[in-house]
């Protein structure tokens, strides 16, 4: 009922359709020509779903990493303000204000230190089960781990710097009498 071809042609896509078209119509005018396409075009419409899957993918991860932050961000700040009275007492007693952002900064490098042993063998799991679907990309990348361990990293240290810096701004009389 049909047939495919496949023409290489050294012109555009354009003049090559015009000459296609006419050269099947001088061997029989009664054929139909449809649906010429580069096999650029072929592979956009293959690929399609897997492309819009990859970027549904992307979105929701990076969506994931927003709520993360900010769940981190919700943590530290209500550690901090657990710890009010503790690093009131400490300010109060000489402690310098890059210390007490360290005690913070502390925890949040142990969350995330944690987030990433976890993660990182799930990853390298996950990527030997979807080595697949990869186009153009291994399943354990040391430039791709590294970039996201240190984006991690990033997004991690924003969200806890702002409460650690709350933290070393604590007047020590209010925290005492805070409670």
């Amino acid at each position: 009922r049909s047939a495919v071809f496949y023409v290489r042609a050294r012109t555009g896509s354009g003049s090559a359709f015009a000459i296609i078209r006419h050269e099947v119509k001088q061997l029989d005018a009664s054929m139909p020509v449809y649906a010429l396409k580069t096999v650029e075009a072929q592979l956009d419409e293959t690929l399609l779903t897997d492309r819009l899957i990859a970027a549904l993918s992307a979105g929701f991860g990076l969506l994931a990493t927003v709520l993360a932050s900010i769940g981190l961000y919700g943590v530290m700040a209500f550690v901090v303000a657990r710890r009010r009275k503790e690093l009131g007492i400490r300010l109060a007693l000489g402690a310098q204000p890059g210390r007490v952002v360290w005690i913070v900064m502390r925890e949040v490098l142990l969350l995330l230190a944690i987030g990433l042993a976890i993660g990182v063998p799930a990853a390298l799991a996950l990527g030997r089960l979807v080595s697949t679907q990869l186009y153009g990309l291994q399943p354990q990348d040391p430039g791709i781990a590294l970039s996201t361990a240190a984006l991690l990293g990033i997004v991690s240290a924003a969200a806890g710097i702002i409460p650690a810096r709350r933290a070393s701004r604590i007047d020590p009389i209010l925290a005492l009498r805070y409670e």
